[in-house]
């Protein structure tokens, strides 16, 4: 699975959602992914209950096409103070 789809995923599933995605560890490990998710819909919503929003996003690609993801999510107001 490339890059570009998992954003297109990820941003199609959650409301205003600004993906980026890149792969980690080595070029043969393509199927380990870091993900910053933005959006607005993280607003009031615990840390963990975001990580879910975005495996919920991904669905069975989780265990099909993503052996591991890091996930980093902020509302648009936390991402602009980083």
């Amino acid at each position: 699975m490339d890059t570009d789809r998992i954003e297109r995923i990820i941003e199609e599933s959650i409301e205003d959602a600004t993906a980026s995605v890149q792969t980690t560890r080595h070029p043969e490990d393509e199927d380990h992914f870091a993900a910053v998710v933005v959006s607005p819909a993280f607003e009031d919503v615990p840390l963990v209950q975001q990580h879910q929003m975005v495996y919920d996003a991904l669905g069975d690609h989780m265990t099909t096409d993503i052996h591991a993801l890091e996930i980093q999510t902020y509302t648009p107001e936390e991402y602009d103070a980083a």
